[in-house]
């Protein structure tokens, strides 16, 4: 029965893989013994002798180098205090200005993303330091968890974003052109937030009021204070993204070189201990072997999938939807839109882009346009509830008196500016390819 052929059974191995982490059962084993189930039924289990030199390709990847020292560069900021120093300095600069906190959170939230890159740690840290400052001056407990939620999920779009790199290895896109292309993209988004946030505070003044009094005097030492929490941020910035984008380095050597300007960063802030540097090494570890072991489950996963022919069943089924591309295109968006609801960015990635990237090949869409269309988008699912991870991070350091449908209401204005973001980057696709393509004709990438 056509019912019962190998491809259908493909589909229904794929739906009880979303059923199964939708039920919480860890990832990476989750994809390993579904593929081992399913493979071992239909294919046999002869069929996974192809599986190690799939997983040697994935554990030799230099490309994939580039996460854990990123990682371990945004754990090292971290510690090194430099959050701190950014969201105490902006919040004198900005604070007198109606809404004038929310907007230093945006802008430290963008310094964060280019520097760290790991949204866990930004909105932890911009939780603690920031939230208290917020709420005892006034701002909406909605509106002041909704900038902080956001601002730290910055760090999936803004490079050097983990979600860039592992998107560029899934799709077959040079990170370093990729990390140019998400520059302006980027851009949009805080450009957005920081308007939202200037017409919200001025049409409710009481949901984000300026601060009563200026606690500083424009004089030579808060000068100097200025440029001594902004500077090392943007050299770094520039030793990072500054070395790909002129071909100085690979991303995997930039990363490098931005692990030990943190280490640097953090000896000349005094705040190097051993301490700080054995728990940055751990959770680098930790964090690093999280995501090699769901690509090695998704890897598995992924073989069985295309030897019961599912990836030709699903191909067929998208390229015969009604706009050709234009319909491939938008039914792609809303299903990994949705599953951000449900699933961890990481998920999403492993399993759902390698399925639909051949496709957009198909249909000689630009593969750099279509990967930064999938980064915002899940960038999203970090903050759309119920499982948004932003809000997590966030409701664990908020006072306990701080409800989570509070949260969820702050963020659903940010959830539509991200949706307003995202058709602009479909509608205008040059918004991403211009940068890309200057680079092209001064360096020849």
């Amino acid at each position: 029965m056509e019912l019962f052929s190998m491809e259908v059974w493909a589909l229904i191995m794929f739906a009880v893989l979303m059923v199964t982490l939708l039920l919480g059962y860890p990832v990476a084993f989750t994809l390993g013994a579904i593929a081992l189930l399913f493979g071992g039924i239909f294919l046999g289990l002869d069929f996974f002798n192809l599986l190690p030199m799939r997983i040697w390709g994935v554990m030799t990847n230099f490309t994939l180098l580039a996460v854990p020292l990123f990682i371990f560069m945004g754990v090292i900021l971290e510690k090194s205090g430099l959050a701190e120093d950014l969201l105490e300095t902006m919040g004198l600069l900005f604070g007198s200005l109606r809404g004038g906190l929310g907007l230093s959170i945006v802008v430290v939230g963008a310094l964060l993303a280019a520097t760290t890159g790991v949204v866990g740690a930004t909105v932890v840290t911009m939780g603690i330091i920031a939230l208290p400052s917020l709420l005892k001056n006034g701002y909406s407990p909605a509106f002041a968890t909704g900038i902080i939620a956001t601002s730290g999920t910055l760090g999936q779009i803004i490079p050097p974003s983990i979600v860039l790199i592992l998107l560029g290895d899934m799709i077959g896109i040079p990170v370093g052109r990729l990390f140019i292309g998400a520059v302006i993209p980027g851009a949009l988004l805080i450009v957005m937030y920081l308007i939202y946030v200037a017409i919200k505070a001025w049409l409710d003044p009481h949901s984000a009021p300026a601060l009563v009094k200026d606690d500083h005097a424009w004089d030579i030492k808060f000068v100097g204070r200025v440029i001594k929490s902004v500077l090392p941020a943007l050299l770094l910035i520039f030793i990072v993204l500054g070395t790909i984008f002129f071909g100085i380095a690979t991303p995997t050597e930039s990363a490098a070189f931005g692990a030990m300007g943190a280490l640097l960063l953090a000896i000349l802030q005094k705040r190097l201990t051993l301490a700080n540097l054995r728990e940055a090494m751990r959770h680098t570890t930790r964090l690093t072997s999280m995501v090699f072991l769901i690509l090695i489950g998704a890897t598995a996963f992924g073989l069985v999938f295309r030897g019961m022919g599912g990836d030709q069943l699903v191909h067929e089924i998208l390229t015969q939807l009604p706009g050709g591309k234009w319909g491939f295109i938008l039914v792609s968006l809303m299903l990994i839109f949705i599953l951000g609801f449900f699933l961890d960015f990481l998920e999403i990635c492993f399993i759902v882009v390698p399925i639909l990237a051949p496709i957009a090949e198909y249909f000689q869409i630009d593969l750099l346009w279509f990967a930064v269309l999938i980064a915002v988008n899940l960038q999203t699912s970090f903050i759309t509830p119920p499982f948004g991870f932003s809000l997590f991070y966030l409701k664990a350091v908020a006072p306990p008196t701080m409800r989570i449908g509070i949260i969820y209401q702050g963020i659903v204005p940010f959830v539509f500016l991200q949706i307003l973001g995202l058709i602009l980057l479909v509608i205008f696709p040059q918004i991403t390819l211009w940068l890309p393509n200057m680079f092209d004709k001064w360096h020849g990438f």
